[in-house]
């Protein structure tokens, strides 16, 4: 079951950082009173500009567990790197892991709380993995009764719905839920899409208990689902700014190929490319760069390739992918040099394969049309905005 606390309406407009759910005490400090908190948080989990775990400690809650998801506690890990259980300097808090190999929390960890609060800003694109450390938490937490409370934040690419939807046999930490590349929802509405479409796969520990999450969702005050949003702390590191965030649907795909999208340069995710084969004139050397990327691709070779900067591209947009992989060819050299790690991050092969066959960008695009139709109503029943 889940309970929405609060949704106003409202005309389209800029949202600014004091209508995020975290923002709206009213609404739910009183479920938290004389209960021990554990929280999922990063550098985002701001409010007013002061860290959710000193605003909840300031307000006198006793917060007990910090869990730490992909790039740390304060964002300050790079992309795939280990993320280590320790104890915050600052409050004496435990920092728990939750990226790397124990991605659900110990039984008896999770025994020693009462609740759990989500607050980090997302991006609404299917591999970005808190979305993945939110349904691990989800399932623990349903798992040792703890109530799940998630303070929804804005999603900067909430207009966008598109790319194929991940199918079972190529679901991963990268991709978990049957849905699009880019989903436009909220962390908030897919929490409760998880819950009611019964996504979860609790462990039952004891066959007799029926186990059920108690979930409630904070929503952002008074916003739309076409109002703009300006992230105010970069979401991990190689996310720094608004350009990379637009472009991170289109650009991730190339993580699977020998192509740099510009890891180890002041704009990452604002370029594309490559030592032998190159389309456009730009250039741009990857190095190693200290919480943002140890082992870049291309590490210390000059690139040629496309400046993205400028570009006015959003949603899930194929046409530099397909381009590149059309270079490639022309080269006889292998564009999917990691195949399985492309298919995870598609959610399917059939991408892969239909690029692969010679099929036209116009075709590929189509093939996944009708299922977005049938998912944008199959999540017509989990949404808090207009």
């Amino acid at each position: 079951m889940w309970c929405v606390l609060q949704n106003n309406d409202a005309m389209a407009k800029t949202i600014d950082v004091s209508q995020v759910g975290a923002a709206q005490m009213a609404a739910y400090f009183p479920q938290l009173q004389g209960k021990k908190i554990g929280v999922v948080v990063n550098q985002t989990s701001t409010v007013d500009k002061v860290h959710l775990v000193d605003f909840l400690r300031k307000h006198h809650f006793n917060v007990t567990a910090i869990f730490a998801p992909e790039h740390g506690f304060r964002g300050n890990h790079g992309a795939g790197e280990i993320v280590k259980s320790s104890i915050d300097p600052v409050t004496g808090i435990k920092i728990i892991s939750i990226y790397g190999k124990d991605k659900k929390p110990a039984d008896e960890i999770m025994s020693q709380l009462d609740v759990i609060i989500f607050d980090i800003q997302d991006v609404g694109l299917r591999f970005y993995t808190y979305i993945s450390s939110m349904h691990y938490m989800m399932q623990a937490a349903a798992e040792n009764n703890l109530e799940f409370l998630v303070l929804d934040r804005p999603n900067p690419n909430m207009a966008y719905v598109d790319g194929p939807i991940l199918e079972a046999p190529f679901r991963s930490f990268v991709g978990m839920h049957p849905i699009p590349i880019s989903h436009g929802m909220t962390v908030g509405e897919l929490a409760q899409m998880i819950l009611g479409e019964g996504w979860l796969s609790i462990e039952s520990k004891r066959p007799e208990f029926e186990y059920s999450l108690k979930l409630t969702v904070v929503p952002v005050k008074d916003y739309q689902r076409q109002d703009e949003y300006i992230l105010p702390i970069a979401p991990s590191p190689n996310l720094p700014n608004a350009q990379a965030i637009a472009l991170y649907a289109s650009l991730c795909l190339f993580e699977a190929t020998p192509v740099s999208i510009g890891r180890g340069t002041e704009f990452p995710f604002q370029v594309v490319g490559h030592d032998k084969v190159s389309i456009g004139q730009f250039q741009f050397t990857p190095v190693p760069i200290r919480g943002v990327t140890s082992h870049p691709k291309l590490q210390d070779i000059q690139a040629t390739g496309q400046d993205l900067r400028n570009a006015s591209i959003h949603g899930f947009d194929l046409h530099v992918f397909y381009q590149w992989f059309q270079a490639f060819q022309q080269q006889g050299s292998t564009f999917f040099e990691r195949a399985a790690f492309m298919d995870k991050l598609s959610g399917t092969d059939k991408l892969r394969k239909a690029m692969l066959a010679g099929e036209s960008l116009e075709s590929i695009e189509s093939s996944w049309q009708a299922d977005l139709v049938a998912f944008k109503e199959q999540r017509k029943p989990y949404l808090l905005y207009n």
